[in-house]
């Protein structure tokens, strides 16, 4: 009889696959950790109201932001969004269009318009008295939104709605205000309101706009997401009526930051190709470039050139080269010396490290006066003590009665705050000493200090 070989069952992948899945979808699970869903209704609910302290609270923050805007603080803007409460508003907005409860939806756009105008009003008032009137790199940032911005709301809103669903309170949200950065656009736009630069209040308005939407659009996902339960039935029409219009808010709200940031792209893209253009083909041993300038909206380069000026052959041979190296419709101008006036690259080094030498050894002279002054004044009061025992036994010479004998150095204040230094004497006496000996005393010390500025006081132990 032939006996079959014993053959392995084959194993189904299925159950592995399976198990992967499911451990995957733990791990990522939004609902493991989640609060109920009244608490985190309530949570979001809280912070629509704009009551009591609130108001004052924003206008403070306000404040701070629009002062570190004003001085170019970075830290002081930080602040400023971790206490400002404009979350609160925008994220009831998202919960109510989530959970279909048209009243919040309402009641939280009111508030936001009304932290917006406070935020508005106080901002405005605050350029509009202020000494600070130029426009400070931080206060610049804000007045171009891109698609970045769009995508930094979008995700910041989504990190801060998990955040505030999650059983425990995480430390989400204030790294959320600092991500989206509510507030200092609101500043930007009112010091554009105080300024009358409308360009500078029309792109920190539209920020601003950008992050309120995304940030509401994403509370809205995050709802969803967790399954907080709606509170009214609506029919599908309705319902598709309002997913139609989140979606066409959205659409128009990024729209304009794509083709911002499609600019801004291809802005970038001219300036490195455009210095990079200027590195490699001005590389002559005769001629240095001094400064490179590039403009990628008039597309016009700007280059200056020490040393020996090229001809125009060589210019517009460089020219020519500059739309095949993807710098189509660009312009050139180049800034060199003339014939008569060629600049000698060595000779300018040697200026220059001349010019450094002479400024070092200026700055070394005033040190060495400064140094010479303070030795004197040392050397003055060294010599003021080291007769501090000749003066007393003179003084005691030609007054028996005096006792002890004090010396000082000091200064003399009058009532317009004016310094004057001082050679002070205090003489004690075990008897009183008349006014004409007190003045032969004084004749003397003005001899022997030679100095005028002096103070003599003559005091009495006796009764």
């Amino acid at each position: 009889m032939k006996i079959e070989p014993h053959a392995e069952p084959r194993r189904d992948p299925a159950p592995s696959a399976t198990r992967m899945r499911r451990a995957m979808a733990a791990r990522f699970s939004l609902l493991a950790d989640k609060a109920d869903d009244e608490v985190i209704e309530r949570r979001i609910r809280e912070g629509v109201e704009l009551r009591g302290a609130t108001p004052w609270i924003l206008m403070f923050a306000i404040l701070i932001a629009s002062i570190g805007l004003n001085v170019n603080s970075t830290a002081v803007i930080i602040g400023a969004m971790l206490i400002s409460p404009l979350m609160g508003p925008i994220m009831g907005v998202g919960l109510g269009a989530a959970v279909y409860d048209f009243t919040l939806i309402r009641k939280s756009l009111w508030n936001l318009a009304i932290a917006s105008a406070i935020s508005l009003g106080v901002s405005t008032l605050y350029f509009m008295i202020t000494p600070l009137s130029e426009a400070q790199s931080e206060l610049l940032a804000r007045t171009s939104p891109t698609l970045w911005d769009v995508l930094i709301a979008l995700f910041g809103g989504l990190a801060g709605i998990v955040g505030i669903t999650r059983e425990e309170k995480s430390n989400v949200i204030p790294g959320v205000a600092i991500a989206t950065a509510l507030m200092p656009p609101l500043c930007t736009a009112g010091y554009g309101l105080a300024t009358g630069q409308w360009q500078y209040f029309g792109g920190a308005f539209y920020l601003y706009s950008i992050n309120c939407v995304f940030i509401a659009l994403a509370t809205v996902i995050g709802i969803r997401l967790v399954r907080v339960p709606v509170h009214t039935s609506v029919d599908s029409r309705v319902e598709r009526r309002l997913r139609m219009l989140l979606l066409a808010t959205a659409l128009a709200t990024a729209l304009p930051s794509t083709w911002l940031a499609y600019r801004l792209v291809q802005q970038e893209v001219f300036k490195s190709r455009a210095v990079a253009f200027v590195r490699d083909e001005f590389a002559f041993d005769s001629a240095h470039v001094a400064d490179t300038r590039v403009d990628p909206v008039t597309r016009v380069i700007e280059v200056s050139l020490i040393g020996l000026p090229l001809d125009r052959a060589t210019l517009q041979r460089i020219e020519g080269k500059l739309a095949t190296a993807g710098l189509p419709g660009a312009k050139m101008l180049v800034h060199q010396a003339g014939e008569n006036d060629r600049i000698d690259v060595t000779a300018l080094k040697s200026s220059l490290l001349s010019d450094l030498y002479h400024d070092s050894q200026d700055a070394l002279q005033k040190k060495d006066a400064e140094l010479a002054a303070l030795r004197e004044r040392l050397a003055a009061r060294d010599a003021l003590l080291n007769q501090s025992d000749a003066i007393a036994t003179e003084l005691r010479a030609f007054l028996p009665e005096v006792t002890t004998v004090t010396l000082s150095e000091g200064y003399r204040i009058d009532d317009h705050a004016e310094k004057t230094p001082v050679v002070q004497m205090i003489a004690r006496s075990d008897a009183a000493v008349s006014e004409s000996r007190q003045a032969q005393a004084l004749a003397w010390f003005k001899a022997r200090t030679k100095t005028n500025a002096i103070e003599v006081l003559f005091k009495t132990d006796a009764p």
